[in-house]
């Protein structure tokens, strides 16, 4: 049961502000405000990295947090990626691969979960590089767009297609470590 003692931890707190940016974030995207959703976005980043440490250091590390830090950051990320493509900043293609993959993974860990006895999916070297590569992405996009020189233009191009080949690259390594786990049953 959560306690509310567990939801005014300070990291947990830092996780829920990330939940409540993702509305302001989408909006500043698709309203044109580059500047001030890339500086939620950049925030947002960094209270991801304090929570954890500040968890660490507490001793504050809770189940709430476990499931709502991972939660927070994709649906902040996934929106990001959502409002720039529906405002034509990146291309639509790669927000329809990086959902493919989300809702692929989304889909089998229920089932699997259901029909098998595996029970955890830990984040691969991969999936890590796929997660910074979208953030990477996500904010060299608001800087070329908060900021438009070419060489900001030319990077955030160069996170697309990072982005794009992580996507795959984690995509098919989850496949193929699942269906391994999964013969080893």
């Amino acid at each position: 049961m959560v306690s509310l003692r567990h939801i005014l931890y300070a990291p947990n707190q830092l996780t829920l502000l990330r939940l409540v940016f993702i509305a302001p974030v989408i909006l500043l995207i698709l309203y044109g405000h580059f500047r001030s959703a890339f500086i939620l976005v950049l925030i947002a980043g960094l209270t991801d990295g304090l929570d954890g440490l500040l968890a660490r250091k507490l001793g504050q590390q809770t189940t709430l947090g476990g499931y709502l830090d991972p939660i927070a950051d994709k649906l902040l990320l996934t929106s990001s990626f959502v409002a720039l493509g529906v405002s034509r900043q990146i291309p639509l293609w790669l927000v329809i691969l990086v959902l493919s993959r989300d809702v692929i993974i989304l889909a089998t860990v229920p089932v699997m979960i259901l029909t098998t006895p595996l029970r955890s999916f830990p984040p691969s070297l991969y999936g890590k590089a796929n997660t910074a590569a979208q953030i990477g992405t996500v904010l060299l996009t608001l800087l070329s767009l908060a900021h438009p020189t070419e060489a900001l233009r030319r990077l955030a191009l160069s996170g697309v297609y990072c982005t794009a080949a992580f996507t795959v690259l984690s995509g098919l390594h989850y496949a193929v470590t699942t269906a391994a786990r999964l013969r080893n049953q």
